[in-house]
């Protein structure tokens, strides 16, 4: 397996906000949890992403929530911090996001190059993760330091897959953060294109673990780049290339723009569970961790008092 991080030096966390027990309609207080739903727009059907990099052929069992829609649940209906830039959201059409069972797919895309897949039959994906779980347990020093829970990723949910055909990688990781009762699950898709990787994070708890991993599998199905940005439309004269392999995108990926060396943010994107891109020790593997959100069950309860 290809080592790919090799020069990243002076690494460090920054002070991270956590994720607390928000009022979801605090903003609104008259607001009840079906006028809050009614305020979102859920479209079906064949969706065309922001910058026509990528279409949704979405079946009757989902939605799509557009980019506004997807902030103010985020914020609003699941207490999160603002500022999360996505493309959009994809959720369950039988589920209430707002109850406690409720999950969704966060929408991104990473514009950091053509993502070459020669090291798919090549990665250890054993070792690979216990390259992960070495770097959890250096990465939670400076949890504790800065308040937070040490945070455990305890294995692979789903190793993961690479489907050479449709050039899509996905896999699931079980985590575990002190103090928790229940184990959370992050289950991620990469769709690789011509100038970067379309990146669907679903984030729920381990106990949904069968159903989201079903589900899952048909978002794979229905989501395709627009021609002209699809994998094989790569110009290898004209495009550029990634930095980093299939192995990186499992281990966290790297963010291009920030540079190879100097001081790199760890970053909080508090998609309904925390969402805490971690950065290994000097010299070691860049990694992806996703904890739990602490307080979905009482914001739902909250919102439900107010009807």
């Amino acid at each position: 397996m290809r080592r790919i991080v090799i020069a990243l030096l002076c690494l460090s966390l920054t002070a991270i906000l956590p994720a607390r027990a928000a009022d979801p309609v605090a903003a609104q207080p008259t607001m009840t949890m079906a006028q809050f739903l009614a305020s979102l727009t859920f479209r079906e059907g064949k969706i065309k992403l922001p910058g026509d990099i990528a279409t949704l052929d979405l079946p009757s069992n989902f939605r799509y929530l557009d980019q506004a829609d997807t902030a103010k649940l985020l914020t609003d209906g699941w207490g999160n911090p603002p500022g999360a830039k996505t493309l959009g959201m994809i959720v369950p059409a039988a589920v209430n996001p707002l109850s406690p069972e409720g999950w969704g797919v966060v929408v991104t895309y990473d514009k950091d190059g053509h993502v070459k897949d020669d090291d798919a039959d090549t990665i250890n994906y054993a070792d690979l993760l216990k390259q992960m779980q070495e770097g959890t347990l250096e990465n939670n020093k400076e949890r504790k330091e800065q308040g937070y829970a040490p945070m455990t990723l305890v294995r692979w949910a789903e190793q993961p897959s690479y489907d050479k055909a449709q050039h899509k990688l996905y896999w699931a990781q079980e985590l575990h953060t002190e103090g928790d009762k229940d184990n959370g699950l992050n289950y991620n898709i990469r769709v690789l294109g011509r100038e970067g990787v379309l990146v669907l994070n679903a984030v729920a708890s381990m106990d949904q673990i069968a159903y989201v991993k079903r589900e899952m599998k048909n978002v794979t199905a229905f989501t395709e780049f627009t021609p002209g940005n699809r994998y094989t439309d790569f110009n290898p004269t004209s495009d550029k290339v990634a930095e980093y392999g299939l192995a990186a995108l499992v281990a966290g990926g790297i963010a291009s723009k920030l540079g190879i060396f100097g001081k790199l943010l760890a970053l909080l994107l508090a998609f309904k569970k925390i969402i805490l891109i971690g950065l290994a020790a000097a010299g070691g593997w860049i990694y992806q961790l996703f904890g739990r959100k602490k307080a979905a069950k009482a914001a739902a309860v909250d919102l439900s008092k107010r009807e």
